[in-house]
């Protein structure tokens, strides 16, 4: 067996061992239904749909449906546990909306994406690979899980309080990371449909002030979640806090910047332009762009 591939067999045995332990946290003085804790049958219907969706995924040899899947879970889970809720409050009701809206517009902006495309490059090598395949497909159950487990905690708590002033702070903060993440996507969509734009890179908009305006906004927008659900959380339910820190780890050290960062250096490196532009433009937090002197303006 290759080490690729006992790779990822070690993360289909310790994704759902991962998910289990957050799933027995979260539940600890949260609501149950016939004995069984609510937040621990969303994290099993996060993974469970992912196994689902993988068999067919994999007979056809396509990952168009991942990303679509990904949402969807995140649909699913929250759905379940307000319908298991006994009593439905604002807080919960909120959470709820928030994930909701956020995974109905990047889940469609996603799969319309991969439509056009025809292919998702990050499965060029893996999805002919049972394993392989198979381990991208629970590695996204635990990533639903650890995502939404702030918000999930809250709406599955029996403990509950007004929404307040610290709820207040945290709709601003997600609708602040949920614009930006929005705008830059718009703007970067309508940039690469531009035919005077191939082959080359955007800089131009939020893109100016960052490498990556949508990660930052993303990383935001579940800061902002984390802020309303913070108020209900009690005992071992407070490790699901680690939901936003989930995020900007896995968009900063894994998945989402240094993979494109490389794809960047291997088209562009070299080029005055590009290497002017990562100097002075920083990777995630936006900073207002500052041009030399007799420099033009980006268009």
């Amino acid at each position: 067996m290759k080490r690729s591939e006992r790779i990822a067999l070690l993360s289909i045995v310790a994704g759902p061992a991962i998910g289990a332990g957050l799933a027995w946290g979260g539940s600890r003085g949260g609501q149950t239904v016939h004995g069984l804790p609510t937040f621990a049958l969303a994290i099993a219907l996060a993974f469970g749909m992912q196994w689902l969706a993988f068999v067919p995924s994999f007979l056809l040899r396509t990952e168009r449906f991942y990303d679509l899947l990904g949402s969807l879970t995140y649909l699913g889970a929250v759905v379940l546990v307000m319908t298991l809720r006994a009593r439905l409050d604002v807080r919960s009701l909120l959470l709820a909306a928030m994930v909701a809206i956020w995974a109905v517009r990047l889940g469609s902006f996603l799969f319309l994406r991969v439509l056009r495309a025809s292919k998702d490059d990050r499965f060029a090598t893996i999805k002919t690979s049972f394993v392989r395949f198979l381990s991208a497909w629970t590695m996204q159950g635990l990533w639903v899980s650890f995502t939404l487990a702030a918000a999930l905690a809250a709406m599955t708590a029996a403990y509950t309080v007004p929404l307040g002033i610290v709820g207040a702070i945290g709709c601003v903060v997600w609708l602040s990371g949920f614009g930006l993440e929005v705008v830059a996507d718009v703007q970067k969509r309508r940039f690469r449909a531009d035919p005077g734009n191939r082959g080359r890179f955007i800089r131009s908009g939020l893109w100016a002030w960052s490498r990556h305006p949508n990660y930052f906004g993303e990383i935001v927008l579940w800061i902002g979640i984390a802020i309303v659900a913070a108020p209900v959380l009690r005992g071992w339910q407070w490790v699901t806090i680690v939901s936003p820190v989930f995020v900007a780890m896995l968009l900063t050290r894994i998945s989402g910047i240094p993979i494109l960062e490389r794809r960047a250096d291997e088209k562009w490196g070299g080029e005055s332009d590009y290497e002017s532009y990562k100097r002075r433009t920083p990777v995630l937090i936006p900073k207002r762009p500052q041009r030399r002197a007799n420099e033009k303006p980006v268009p």
